[in-house]
């Protein structure tokens, strides 16, 4: 019943986020703070979730193009993660995502870079041309090294594109850590806390290797995921 009413409710708000912010995107299409004002209305939605999201993201006082990586579960993460997305960041998404009804339009409007996933030569011209958009426009873009949703198998194994645009760009990479909402159900009142918090940049340029940086990467988020799912646990049993 729970589950019912909310999509009841959450619906239709989505679909007048798509569309209003669509519009918005028109005015000022491929702007490169589209992104960050529809994900942070996105990430507004969490408490119609029954989720208490902090979020944690240092101040920068001078802007600098970063690659930002994520942790990718669920479903969820357009609710949470969101809520982390910093100034002049786009992301970079499948080239389907465009013909997904409402979402689509609006993530294309937004100047986020679509990709061929499928296709490994048309991938390798796109970080080509990822690190030219943060070079030329100083953008920062924000990716998915596990390149699917884990779906509660816990951290996999990262792939190497982000990384290998960080090296290139010569731009630190930021990793944005979100703890495990696998256990979050639509037809719960109140699925507790999830933290998403932004760790300190890592400077790319001494290493060699996109394979050393992921490594180092990936371990620092597989803790950091511990340390946040420790705290959320504490949080929920004192509420």
């Amino acid at each position: 019943m729970i589950a019912l009413l909310r999509i009841l409710l959450i619906l239709p708000v989505f679909i007048l986020i798509c569309t209003t912010g669509s519009i918005f995107c028109l005015i000022r299409p491929f702007h490169k703070n589209n992104t960050l004002v529809i994900a942070r209305t996105l990430g507004a939605l969490a408490p119609l979730f029954g989720i208490k999201l902090i979020v944690r993201v240092p101040k920068r006082s001078v802007y600098t193009p970063q690659v930002f990586i994520a942790n990718h579960q669920n479903t969820y993460d357009l609710v949470t993660l969101t809520a982390a997305v910093s100034e002049g960041t786009v992301s970079i998404g499948k080239k389907s995502i465009r013909w997904l009804p409402f979402f689509g339009q609006l993530y294309w409007l937004c100047g986020n870079i679509l990709i061929d996933r499928n296709n490994r030569t048309s991938a390798r011209k796109t970080i080509d041309q990822v690190c030219q958009r943060i070079v030329d426009k100083k953008l920062s873009v924000w990716m998915f090294p596990e390149g699917t949703r884990s779906r509660g198998k816990g951290l996999l194994a990262f792939k190497m594109g982000a990384f290998h645009t960080a090296i290139h760009a010569k731009v630190p990479i930021v990793p944005v850590v979100l703890s495990t909402t696998t256990n979050f159900k639509l037809n719960c009142l109140n699925n507790g806390y999830a933290i998403v918090e932004m760790l300190e940049p890592i400077d790319s340029e001494p290493y060699h290797t996109a394979k050393a940086l992921a490594a180092d990467c990936q371990q620092l988020m597989s803790d950091k995921i511990v340390t946040l799912d420790r705290e959320v646990s504490i949080l929920n049993q004192r509420n």
